[in-house]
């Protein structure tokens, strides 16, 4: 990122290269009528697939002069530059887009764009493209499997591992990562965190968050991760429909606070009903310790990498279900799941480990912290609910991108 204006002049003068960009802008009415919008969609997308790097606008990039833009149209380029990365670019680019005057012998506006190195492979209108000096290339088939799977789970630096590019050492909460210090923790508050991997160095030797850092030490973790959250639903009957809603939640908050309030949310909504046999028993729709487990398996093993997915937890009259993106992995299969344990976002289990289960939702866990690492999970989901309701849990792969399981409620009518 350029921070000052002798920076800024410098990189200007010295014309473009793998990691500048320098762009005139022409107008017709308030419109932007060069450069072309699917244009600049397909540089800002080879941008991100390739390395961080800045656009600056309001520059001509063969004669360096800055032409500059007129006041009126600030907002106009800053309104069609969003579009470009919100509504032409799969999956939506994470920008930085900066007005700026510069002051030399006149005072001219131009709008720079700092494109973070991204954590996705993006497309845009004309295809996936990556960037080569001052040029895009449009991606041979080979370059771009190759390029998805070292930024899926099978790279040697973990998705969870990774930092997130638009996030800083500020987005953190101390109140939320120093529950993982102990007494004997001596290390100043930087290497603290470096050492847990909640933050990391980025290509520029910055010290910034990590997926796992944005994940359990930020308020709003879906604000760098658009997809880090819980969508509840309980619905009246049997099928999912709007019209039969009864409860509705989209659960944020870092990870540990989403598994406390998707678990509430099941309480809340679940029914009991009362028996005598002798003498009065209460038979709750599902047993707490499986859903506890469900949850937190949901929470803990989806793929975060995967764009737009959420979590979804549905609840029915006669079932709850729970849909988790992501396939299973490793080699693991469906029948395997209660005898063998692997997890895909390692760092991410490891802090819920370090998690103590809480109480203030007035249940009783038979956990002290949040993570088996032992993999009883799957077991326990699955004795626990055939015992409550005579009906074995059900997991099921839906197109190989998303793990669902029903865990069918007592007959408790």
């Amino acid at each position: 990122m350029i921070t000052n204006d002798e920076e800024l002049l410098q990189a200007i003068k010295n014309g473009e290269d793998s990691l500048l960009e320098l762009k005139d802008l022409r107008f017709k009415g308030n419109k932007v009528i060069d450069p072309d919008s699917r244009s600049i969609a397909d540089e800002f997308a080879a941008m991100a697939n390739s390395n961080s790097g800045t656009f600056i606008f309001g520059v001509d990039d063969k004669s360096r002069v800055i032409t500059g833009i007129a006041q009126e149209y600030l907002d106009i380029v800053e309104t069609w530059l969003r579009t470009i990365c919100n509504d032409h670019i799969d999956p939506p680019l994470n920008c930085v887009i900066r007005k700026k005057t510069i002051f030399d012998e006149d005072s001219r506006n131009i709008i720079i764009v700092d494109i973070p190195k991204s954590l996705f492979v993006h497309q845009s209108p004309d295809g996936y493209f990556y960037r080569i000096g001052s040029s895009k290339r449009k991606m041979t088939t080979e370059l771009l499997a190759r390029l998805i799977q070292q930024r899926s789970q099978t790279r040697l630096i973990r998705f969870d591992e990774q930092s997130v590019p638009g996030s800083t050492l500020s987005d953190l909460s101390p109140k939320l990562w120093e529950k993982f210090k102990s007494p004997l923790t001596n290390f100043s508050d930087e290497d603290f965190l470096l050492k847990l991997k909640l933050v990391t160095k980025d290509e520029g030797n910055n010290i910034v968050p990590t997926v796992s850092g944005i994940l359990m030490a930020t308020e709003e973790p879906q604000n760098f991760i658009n997809n880090a959250y819980i969508q509840a639903v309980s619905y009246r009957g049997l099928e999912r429909n709007a019209n039969y809603q009864l409860d509705a939640l989209d659960i944020t908050g870092p990870l540990d606070e989403q598994i406390e309030k998707a678990l509430f949310f099941v309480k809340k909504n679940m029914k009991i009903a009362a028996r005598k046999i002798p003498e009065r028993q209460d038979i709750p729709q599902y047993s707490i310790n499986a859903v506890f487990e469900a949850i937190v398996n949901a929470v803990a093993h989806r793929d975060y990498s995967i764009y737009g997915s959420k979590i979804r937890l549905h609840m029915f009259d006669d079932r709850l279900e729970i849909f988790s993106p992501g396939n299973i992995p490793n080699t693991m299969t469906i029948d395997s799941l209660p005898l063998r344990q692997s997890a895909r976002n390692e760092l991410v289990t490891s802090l819920l480990a370090k998690c103590s289960v809480k109480n203030t939702v007035g249940l009783t866990i038979e956990r002290t912290h949040i993570m088996d690492k032992r993999g009883e999970g799957v077991p326990i989901i699955l004795s626990e609910s055939l015992r409550l309701s005579g009906k074995k849990p059900e997991y099921k792969l839906l197109d190989d991108s998303e793990l669902m399981l029903t865990i069918f409620a007592a007959n408790n009518n």
